[in-house]
């Protein structure tokens, strides 16, 4: 009898504990979206203690109410990859009439970045090729936030 020895490889995770409270789906289907402000004061919680950049889609309905939100990308300390392709594949599944970009920055700054104007601009255009129009882009920074479209970057 031929004895083998079998190794496998383990993969461990190390989690860090948290006490961030992401919007209940329950909360946020009854909000309806008027403002940046609005907003702000619904997602803050997602992005408040994150150390790297991730991307969120809030989608929404013909009425402005929130119907979900996805998030697309995970990134590193300055930076998180944007694909077209993953932006407005949750706005078709959920048959969202609009959307909202959001993105955070961990440095604090809330400046959008030559990056940020040229992938809102490339999504913009996307969203008007398939009929799914962006309402805005909002930069998170800590206790603070940037809109596009206050800024008229959009």
């Amino acid at each position: 009898m031929n004895d083998k020895i079998v190794r496998f490889k383990t993969l461990v995770w190390k989690f860090k504990e948290t006490t961030l409270y992401y919007p209940d789906k329950e909360y946020i289907s009854k909000r309806k979206i008027t403002s940046p402000n609005d907003v702000f004061d619904l997602f803050l919680p997602l992005f408040k203690e994150e150390p790297t950049e991730i991307f969120v889609v809030i989608l929404l309905s013909t009425y402005n109410r929130v119907i979900g939100y996805d998030v697309v990308s995970k990134g590193s300390l300055n930076s998180s990859v944007v694909d077209p392709r993953g932006v407005f594949r949750s706005a078709i599944v959920a048959n969202s009439a609009n959307i909202i970009l959001c993105h955070n920055h961990p440095s604090g700054n809330s400046e959008p970045s030559n990056e940020d104007i040229s992938i809102t601009k490339t999504l913009v255009e996307a969203g008007k090729i398939i009929g799914i129009s962006i309402f805005d882009h909002l930069i998170f920074a800590n206790d603070k936030f940037t809109s596009f479209v206050e800024r008229r970057l959009i």
